[in-house]
């Protein structure tokens, strides 16, 4: 097995690892086994005698389960669009959640959810990711143009404009709840994130959208490979460089959209996960953009699992946990890139 399937493997089982902690520590311990042997009876053809609770089975399918694969699909999802942020804007510091696309992508949610608290009965669920989808294209055109200098998009502009833009995105989304006066209960748990209310219909919104996006993007690894390099270079290797670049931005921020309609905002995972993840297998998207999705789902559930325990019983909200981590290493990026290129 060559280096980087090795690694591939090992970090898909330390997701399954991960995962199996998460949804056995609580406030109702599940023991690894019992947890294991309870997801493992729901698979045909396997015969396994039920001796646990219908207690536990109750807390791991109704209640834990769902947030472990909610949040591992956030961490996927953030770091897939991080990594494909990264490629097409040539820049090592692009992340959803530096460049504004976040805060855009938590504005459009935030009309969705007020106007499902004005008129719960119009408004369905899968309106959120479509709202959060409108924002977070209107954020990245937006930041894209304003950081724009000639062919290209440096460092310092693209923060700048995503600084600026998604300000104003928090300061709409702060505007529109306090607006709401007393009826803000769902939108304050939304903007703080976390995932305590999460359940089986934000898994499913949440996979369908990011799904479409990871397919697009994936599909998309040789040319993002050769942008690289040369953008005439590209064209003569016959890749129609305005293309690729507008459907992996829309795939990207599609992705980002679903993973913020329901999370909230969650900083940094964009940023810290497809570096953690080129370092260790290089810059080939056909292998990057997978192991990226894996190191991000595997992240952002240790991630939970730390902003769960460390106050216990209470819950930390899982952005401050990101941000010990992130705000450090982007300051560590942001003073080795004035020293030298990335890619």
């Amino acid at each position: 097995m060559s280096a980087h399937w090795s690694i591939t493997a090992i970090a898909a089982l330390g997701v399954i690892v991960i995962a199996i902690l998460s949804i056995g520590i609580g406030s109702v311990s599940i023991p690894p086994l019992t947890a294991i042997k309870i997801l493992l009876s729901h698979l045909p053809l396997l015969n396994i005698n039920p001796v646990w609770s219908d207690t536990f089975q109750a807390i791991l399918f109704d209640i834990r389960l769902p947030r472990v694969v909610l949040i591992a699909l956030t961490g996927a999802a953030l770091a897939t669009s991080g990594t494909a942020y990264q490629s097409l804007f040539r820049n090592p510091l692009a992340d959803p959640y530096l460049i504004g696309v976040a805060a855009g992508a938590s504005l459009g949610a935030t009309v969705i959810i007020a106007m499902q608290v004005a008129h719960p009965t119009v408004i369905n669920a899968f309106a959120v990711p479509l709202g959060a989808f409108i924002g977070a294209t209107a954020t990245v055109a937006l930041v894209y143009q304003l950081g724009r200098i000639g062919r290209g998009v440096p460092t310092t502009t693209l923060i700048l404009a995503g600084v600026a833009i998604g300000s104003l995105a928090v300061a709409l989304n702060t505007f529109l709840f306090l607006s709401m006066g007393e009826r803000t209960t769902r939108l304050f748990a939304f903007l703080l994130g976390g995932y305590a209310g999460s359940g089986w219909n934000a898994v499913f919104a949440v996979a369908f959208f990011a799904m479409i996006g990871f397919v697009i993007m994936y599909i998309h690894a040789r040319p993002l490979n050769i942008l690289l390099f040369d953008e005439e270079q590209a064209q003569q290797l016959g890749i129609h460089v305005e293309r690729v670049k507008v459907i992996v931005i829309v795939a990207a921020t599609l992705t980002t959209a679903a993973a913020v309609a329901f999370s909230g905002l969650i900083g940094f995972v964009g940023l810290i996960v497809p570096h953690a993840a080129r370092f260790l297998i290089g810059p080939d998207h056909r292998r990057l953009l997978p192991l990226a999705s894996l190191f991000g789902a595997g992240f952002l559930m240790l991630a939970d699992l730390i902003a769960r325990t460390i106050h216990a019983p209470e819950e930390v909200p899982l952005g401050i946990v990101t941000a010990f981590v992130g705000a450090p290493f982007f300051l560590y990026m942001l003073r080795r890139a004035k020293h030298a290129a990335f890619f």
